[in-house]
This record gives structure tokens, sequence and C-alpha cells, in this order.
């Protein structure tokens, strides 16, 4: 039977049963000195950032590959220093007893299939952002990682930069005053023609489209969605999940918030003529019982800067920060109306020197000492959670053309059913996260 073949019809004969390996079982105690064996599931665009990430650290070894598209895997076998096995099948690689942790890239739509089962098979995971594609799905994740007693590290690296750790001290300790509101954006005209328009063709040579579409519902092979163009189709991904929980999660972090009790937002798709299912113009409200908002905005048909600088801007009652990449600088606030208009703080300017602050590698870094020391990553799977959520209840906002009440303990809406009737989707069969 060929790969794509058992895509379809092996667990009809093997069950899902066959597949929930032990997880005790099939894991080992690191040594100090033992290499750390990785199997990378997904080594396209992201992947293949991974991969360069990962291969940073000499107490590594890279013994398995996979990805559907067949190009990728001979392009990552290139970059390393002796040869992987390779596979189009995921499972081939959670079955194997020479692997300590996965990498997951692979699209949005995959994550968490493949990051349960993955804990279910005694397998460490670091797996991109956002973390799933629906909200139920992200709980399941958080769930399989804490049976399984599994290390799960999600994608969003900020969370390992040592310059957003020296702003969040700031900004935890009342320098910058009570915040209020807090702005990131995805900036990028793509007018007029987006990411184009293709009709159904057949997939290209060394494309197993079956495999690619998993979960999702059957459909013919479009160049306009793979092997990259899935960020702009809101079955496979968003770029409200894909750019907003980067942010997101820096905002929830900077100012210790767990989730949002309310988001509205609002777009649509006003000026891009293209295949898209997402807007190419949206912004999302965040509303924090503590008294604050978070705001993010997704602009692709304008990509003038929307902030004074940096990336993200934390707006407090003594001084508004900005930070980028490299750099964070605090502007002091001046008393306005009816108050004292003199500096309210010394403005702040903290830099890293370039090359010392490469996130990802510090990101790959921290979920590989984790490995070892079996605590909690900077961006586990709850925190990686928590933030994707809020991308993903944003889009439900969106479809839905509501404002929208939260509750995140019972991580359901108390104002609209419709809306909690797509917190989950019925996966194609024979997938399932049982």
């Amino acid at each position: 039977m060929s790969p794509l073949e058992m895509t379809r019809r092996a667990f009809s004969q093997v069950g899902i049963g066959a597949l929930a390996w032990s997880a005790v079982s099939r894991s080992r105690v690191l040594g100090a000195n033992d290499r750390i064996r990785l199997g990378f599931i997904g080594v396209g665009n992201r992947g293949s950032q991974l991969l360069d990430a990962f291969l940073k650290h000499e107490d590594i070894e890279v013994v398995a590959l996979c990805d559907v598209y067949e190009p990728y895997l001979d392009r990552a076998q290139q970059k390393l220093p002796r040869k992987a096995d390779t596979t189009i099948d995921f499972r081939k690689v959670l079955d194997r007893n020479d692997v300590d942790g996965v990498v997951i890239a692979t699209p949005d739509h995959w994550h968490a299939i493949q990051t349960v089962w993955a804990c279910r098979a005694g397998k460490d995971v670091y797996v991109e952002k956002p973390l799933s594609i629906t909200v139920v799905e992200g709980r399941k994740m958080v769930e399989a990682a804490r049976k399984y007693q599994r290390i799960v590290q999600v994608g969003t690296h900020r969370r390992s930069s040592k310059l957003y750790a020296q702003l969040y001290e700031l900004v935890h300790s009342g320098k910058i005053g009570k915040v209020t509101v807090s702005r990131a954006y995805r900036l990028s005209n793509m007018y007029p023609k987006g990411i184009g328009k293709a009709a159904p063709s057949a997939p290209p040579p060394g494309l197993h489209w079956d495999l690619w579409l998993g979960p999702r519902p059957e459909r013919p092979f479009q160049e306009t969605i793979a092997p990259y163009k899935f960020r702009w189709w809101d079955l496979y991904s968003s770029q409200m999940a894909n750019w907003g929980v980067h942010y997101l999660d820096a905002i929830r972090w900077l100012t210790d918030e767990l989730a949002p009790s309310s988001v509205c937002a609002m777009g649509g798709k006003f000026a891009v003529d293209d295949d898209r299912t997402i807007p190419d113009t949206m912004e999302a409200v965040f509303q924090f019982a503590s008294g604050r908002l978070a705001i993010f905005g997704q602009y692709e048909a304008s990509g003038a800067p929307a902030l004074a600088q940096g990336e993200l801007e934390l707006r407090g009652t003594l001084g508004a920060a900005y930070i980028g990449g490299r750099v964070f600088e605090i502007i002091p606030e001046r008393g306005g109306q009816f108050q004292d208009p003199r500096p309210r703080m010394e403005p702040i300017r903290v830099e890293v020197p370039a090359g010392e602050n490469d996130m990802t590698v510090d990101h790959a870094r921290n979920f590989l000492d984790c490995m070892r020391s079996r605590q909690l990553p900077n961006a586990d799977v709850e925190i990686g959670h928590r933030s994707t959520t809020c991308s993903l209840i944003a889009n439900i906002s969106l479809a839905v053309g509501a404002r929208l009440e939260w509750d995140a303990e019972k991580e359901r809406f108390t104002n609209n059913e419709e809306a909690n009737q797509m917190l989950h989707y019925e996966y194609r069969k024979p997938w399932s996260l049982d």
C-alpha cells in the first residue's frame, strides 16, 4: 500500500487504538551528555528556518525529516552534517524509538493532531504558532501535554527574547504606569493582485495533496493554496493568527493578562482582488477586565507605518513603550488637559548588540534545556493556547459580525451561541484527536 493510500485506509484496518503508544515506554531520560535526537515534521518555509536554528546547537542530532512536499525534504537533507531518514508520513517519525522530540512546522490545520499524537508517543514537541486552528484543539493539546508529561514549546519566540524580558520587568514594576492601550499591526500593501488567482489543477510533482489536506475537506489542488499561500485561506490559517498571535502573546506577557473578556473585530476584502478567503483589511479590539485594550490590525492594502517606531506599542499613564527586534524605547508622558505638563519620567532606551538577539535560536535552546530539566518552557503549551485563542476568537467575531463576550475559564462565549459553534469543526475521516 502506498503512503497516500494509507492516509485513507490504514486506520480502518489497524484502528486508532493501535497508535496510542505508551508515553512512558516510548521516551527516555536524557543524561547531561546525551545528544537530543529530533525529528522535523514540516521543513518548508518556517520549518527550514527552524532547522537552521536548531542546527546551531551542538547537542542535537536530526534523525528524521518529514514533509508532504518532497523537494523540501531534499533541500533540508542538504543542510545536515549527516543524512537523516526521510518520509512523507509523520506517523513514521512518531513510531521511531530513536526520536526524543519533534519540531512541527506544518500548516496550522495539522498542528493539533500531530502534537497530540506526538505527546501520546512519548515525544516532546516544539510546535510553531499559531498553536491550533480552533480553540477546542488548543485545549486538547494542553491536556495531552499534561497527561503524557511532555514538554511542549510553542513558537512564539519573543518569549525567549532578553530584550522583551527587560521591558517586562519595567512594565511589571509600574515604570510606565497603568497600560491602557497596546497596539501592533501586520502591514503589507498587497494591492492589487495579492496572492493571485489560479484554477484547480494537478498538484506539482512530489506534493502529496491528500496528506496536505489532512482533516480538512477534500478538494482539488490550487497553486494559490500550497505550498505556502495557505496563510490567506481560512480553512488552513489566517493572518490574524499567523501574525497576531506573536504580538497578542507579547501583550499578554508584558501586561500580565490571561485572556480578554470581550473582542470585537471588523474588516473585509476591500481592495485586493485575489483568491483569498480572509480579509485584506481587519482590526480586532480586545478588552480586558483589568481595564485595558489590546488592538491588532491586519492591513494588507496599506503598508505605511502605523506606529511611531518599533513593532509593538504599550501606552502607559507615565510613558509609552515601543519595542522592535533589537531596541526598545520609553518616551515620557506629559500631563494633558487640566494636568501638570512636565514629563512624568525620564526617557529610557535599551539596545541589544547585533547578533545577540536571535530569538529563534534562543527559543530552540530553551526547548532543548527543558527537555533535559523537565521544567516548563518559556512558551509552554498553555501560554501558546491562551495567546492563539485571542486570534481565533477575533476571527469568529468577524465571521458572526458581533462583539463577543468571552468566558476564559469555560472557554466559551456567553452572548452568542452561533459563535460557540465555531470553536471546533468536524474532521475529515479518518483523522481524529482521540
